[in-house]
Formats: structure tokens, C-alpha cells, sequence
């Protein structure tokens, strides 16, 4: 493999992400307003579970600020990368990623390639929404965002390789509907996105037991301390390794002689 050419290949693959999720305007507004939406609304609801039903306005923020925000820019890349996973699995019905697979690249650079590639297409939404999120007094310090770069950009590489792992293992187009209810939901109410984890344990030791063991979880934790300038470890090791196992299972499910295409030839 020649580094023009793979980089070629990168750059390809990037452009043509990039001008898919720009061209679908319902896609690229939904990304958007759906965590205003829970920011502006929803997020009112979660004082009284979180044992804040009564603060002063003034400290509103504190909410928004140290659990909300994070989580719900963490389910800005949750709902990417499952809609990307979506979108993989028409390109395979319509034949356009058995073209991909077939260029003379290795595999796993190209299907590395369009991991990356989705999650830089959202990165800009989220920092959008992150801005945005100062209109309700969330504002971490200035190199927060700076330092929140690498924690978005892993857990979106982790998203994404669990994603394109998904997308491997469902045949048919009109049962990812289905699959992403059983799967997305759970994976998004049972982490600490929207309550802390000391919360969950006073609550229900089993939920929070869950929510540990939810890879989404410490990215959310992961995102959550690097826009205030600190490291999760934890969280750190967890989503690299999650990252990397995901992505060995989309490996072997794209693999013409194991994965999806010799059961579909065996069909």
C-alpha cells in the first residue's frame, strides 16, 4: 500500500461523507435541534432526579453544565454513528460498498477510513452545539473545547466502529429500524449521560452497575472531564480498548470469506 494512494482513498472517502450528511438537510437539522431540544426542555425534568428540583436560577448552569451538556453532545455522536451504520447498510444493498471493499487497499484502511470520516463530518455539529449551549450559561474554560477534541473525536471513533460492527451483522435494510430501538435507547439511558453515576447506585445498584459496564458511558465521562481540563484514565482505557474491539468485529464481519458476504453467498 502506497501512502498517495491511501491517502487518496482517505480523501475520497471524507468528501463523499462530508457532501452526503451536508446534501440531507433533515439529517443535518435533526443533529442539532434534537439536544437544544433536550437541553431547552427536557432538561428541566432532571432537577428533581438528580435532587436539584430547588436552586436558585443562578446556579441552573451547574445542571446544564456538569451532567447535561456532555451527555447529550455524547448522543449527538451515539445517534451519528448508528445512522451512519444505517447508511453503510444501504450502500451494501445498492452494491456501492462491495465496490469500496473491492479497491486494491487493505480492508481495514478503508473501512478505518469511513470510521474517521463520519466522525469528523459530525465533530463541527457538536462544537456547534456546544456554543450554542453558552445561551444557557454553560461555559467551560476556553481551552476545554481545545482539550475535548481528542475525547470527542475517540468516542466518535468508538461509536462508529460499533456502528459499522452493527451494520456487519443485519442483513436486510428494513430491520435496522428495529435493531437501533433495541439497542441505541438502551445504550443511551443506561450510561451517565443524563444522571451521575453516584446518583444511579442511591437509586437502583443495578442500573448503575449497567450504566459502568456501557462502553457510551465513559465516552460521555471521558468528554465530561476533558472539557474541564482533566483526564479520566478509566474512561480512557475503556473506550480505546472498546474502540479497538469493535472495529476487529467489523473487520470479520466485512471479511468476504467469514462475515456477512459468505452468508449471503451461502444464501
Amino acid at each position: 500500500m502506497k501512502i498517495r494512494h491511501a491517502l487518496r482513498a482517505l480523501a475520497g472517502i471524507m468528501r463523499r461523507e462530508m457532501l452526503r450528511f451536508v446534501g440531507q438537510h433533515g439529517r443535518l437539522a435533526a443533529a442539532i435541534v434534537r439536544p437544544l431540544v433536550w437541553l431547552g426542555i427536557f432538561a428541566v425534568g432532571f432537577r428533581s432526579v438528580l435532587g436539584l428540583s430547588i436552586i436558585p436560577p443562578y446556579q441552573t448552569y451547574i445542571l446544564y453544565e456538569v451532567y447535561i451538556v456532555p451527555g447529550l453532545a455524547g448522543m449527538m455522536l451515539l445517534f451519528h454513528g448508528m445512522q451512519s451504520s444505517l447508511s453503510m447498510v444501504y450502500d451494501r444493498e445498492m452494491g456501492s460498498m462491495r465496490v469500496l471493499l473491492t479497491a486494491p487497499l487493505p480492508r481495514w484502511w478503508l473501512l478505518g477510513a469511513r470510521i474517521l470520516a463520519n466522525t469528523l463530518t459530525v465533530l463541527p455539529i457538536v462544537y456547534l452545539f456546544l456554543l450554542l449551549a453558552r445561551f444557557w450559561e454553560v461555559r467551560p474554560p476556553g481551552m476545554g473545547y481545545v482539550a475535548a477534541l481528542p475525547a470527542l473525536t475517540l468516542a466518535g471513533l468508538m461509536l462508529g466502529a460499533f456502528g459499522l460492527a452493527l451494520s456487519s451483522l443485519i442483513r436486510q435494510l428494513e430491520n435496522f429500524a428495529g435493531v437501533m430501538n433495541f439497542v441505541i435507547f438502551p445504550m443511551f439511558f443506561a450510561s451517565t449521560a443524563l444522571y451521575p453515576l453516584w446518583r444511579l447506585e442511591e437509586v437502583s445498584p443495578v442500573v448503575a452497575g449497567l450504566a459502568w459496564m456501557n462502553p457510551f458511558s465513559h465516552a460521555v465521562e471521558l468528554i465530561r472531564f476533558a472539557l474541564y481540563l482533566r483526564l479520566e484514565s478509566v474512561a480512557l482505557v475503556v473506550c480505546s480498548l472498546a474502540s479497538i474491539a469493535f472495529f476487529v468485529l467489523a473487520l470479520w464481519g466485512y471479511d468476504p470469506g467469514r462475515g456477512f458476504w459468505a452468508r449471503r453467498t451461502a444464501d
